[in-house]
């Protein structure tokens, strides 16, 4: 993405098709006098005016409402201008190609929230909230993206960011001024001080791991041989007839895949073509496809008949899918036996019995699911939270982490100070105060277009 800070540019903030409005944004410096040519009224700051919509040439187009918000009092910074008119994409594409014609240019994706990132409007964490907010998959998934947006994540870094500055502040005086013989405060309570700094990032790091689930969600592959009920546990587990339950073997061709909710976790299931041999050339189609999911998937749930031979099923599992992959077993049809639904280990593997047909047991396979996926329950300070965020306040513990043994046991004060410094670098990433261009471009690149 390469951000042009004098180009005015105009998207669709409204999905195409049919609706009740389509809504025209616009920001930049033109975006001003695009409003009045494409209007005809002079709009008044955050006043909605009811106006007729003209093409370049003065041609009407539609009937709709003019906004406008002059910078920096917008969500760009820059000059905005929005057209509500009424739904629909012959009409959203008349307007928007006149908008286009008049001077602007198609903005890219994220753009807008780039520049409002950009004009210091909101942090990088907040942006991102923004984007996890639309693409959120379940409540407890919008409500922590809502809280990164409203800043929850980042005071907490900041507030992290201050205690690091209050530490490199007494190292740093002691070794930029040693001829003052200033004093070296108790190690025991500098120690102290390290500590509470260290407990801080483990609590936000885990609040950030717990909220990367939620933002990331988990993919569940259904697979194993035919007609063991990998259909029947997919509709169970959806809570509808998603895939089609027969006893004709290979009767799921293709892969299917239904999003839903535990208790707050997004998940996606993909239920896939029971693997065996087979000559015909659209059930082949259909495993090789299965095997392609295969290597997307967070877990493998590995579905077999509980009348079977659980050596050799486990046996078959790491022919097809090696040692190494995160597999949980699942032996359905407990109905059709004495056993009772249990979940139990066998060889290091989780084996969870239970009845895709009754329903029995199925608590055992969802609470399993939120286990694996190191999803607890929805907590009211949860936020939205990414990899690289992640990645970044373990960087920071860990400088932290050596800052600490630098002063405590050597005591070699410069490695200490360059540590906290690096600590605080790392920070500054997860805000956006420190960020590559790349980086940029790789997160607002997955923003849609027109937000």
């Amino acid at each position: 993405m390469k951000y042009r800070p004098d180009d005015t540019i105009a998207a669709l903030a409204t999905p195409p098709g049919k609706g009740a409005i389509a809504i025209i944004r616009l920001s930049g410096s033109r975006a001003h006098a695009i409003g009045v040519q494409l209007t005809g009224v002079e709009p008044e700051a955050r006043r909605a005016l009811l106006c007729e919509f003209r093409d370049e040439t003065g041609d009407p187009v539609d009937r709709g409402l003019l906004l406008y918000f002059p910078g920096p009092r917008s969500y760009t910074g820059e000059d905005i201008v929005e057209l509500h008119g009424h739904g629909g994409t012959v009409v959203s594409d008349m307007l928007l190609a006149s908008a286009l014609r008049l001077g602007a240019r198609a903005a890219e994706p994220g753009e807008f929230t780039l520049r409002a990132f950009l004009n210091d409007k909101l942090d990088l964490t907040q942006a991102e909230g923004i984007a996890d907010l639309v693409d959120s998959g379940s409540r407890a998934a919008a409500r922590a993206a809502y809280r990164s947006l409203d800043g929850r994540f980042s005071e907490q870094v900041h507030s992290l960011q201050a205690r690091l500055t209050a530490l490199r502040v007494q190292l740093e005086a002691w070794l930029d001024f040693p001829d003052e013989e200033l004093e070296l405060d108790d190690t025991t309570e500098f120690a102290h001080d390290f500590d509470a700094a260290i407990a801080a990032l483990q609590t936000l790091l885990s609040q950030a791991r717990e909220g990367a689930v939620l933002s990331n969600g988990l993919t569940v592959v259904i697979a194993g041989p035919p007609n063991v009920g990998k259909s029947s546990l997919m509709n169970r587990l959806a809570g509808y007839d998603a895939a089609i339950v027969t006893d004709i073997p290979g009767t799921t061709r293709d892969a299917l895949r239904e999003h839903l909710s535990l208790d707050g976790l997004p998940v996606t299931i993909i239920d896939t073509a029971g693997l065996r041999d087979s000559v015909d050339p659209v059930e082949l189609e259909g495993i090789r496809r299965a095997h392609r999911a295969l290597e997307g998937a967070d877990r493998l749930i590995w579905v077999t008949d509980i009348r079977s031979d659980l050596a050799m099923q486990l046996a078959e599992i790491r022919r097809v899918v090696g040692e190494d992959a995160s597999v949980t077993v699942v032996q359905n049809k407990v109905d059709l036996t004495a056993d009772e639904p249990a979940h139990v280990d066998k060889d290091g593997v989780t084996v969870i019995r239970l009845s895709a047909l009754t329903g029995e047991g199925i608590e055992l396979l969802t609470e399993h699911l939120k286990a694996v996926a190191g999803y607890r329950s929805e907590a009211a300070g949860t936020f939205s939270a990414r990899a690289r965020h992640v990645d970044a306040l373990q960087r920071a513990e860990h400088s932290i982490s050596d800052a600490r043994r630098q002063v405590i046991n050597t005591p070699a004060l410069e490695l200490a100070a360059e540590e906290l410094r690096l600590a605080q670098a790392a920070l500054s990433e997860v805000t956006g105060e420190f960020t590559s261009d790349d980086l940029l471009g790789e997160i607002f690149s997955s923003f849609c277009i027109g937000k």
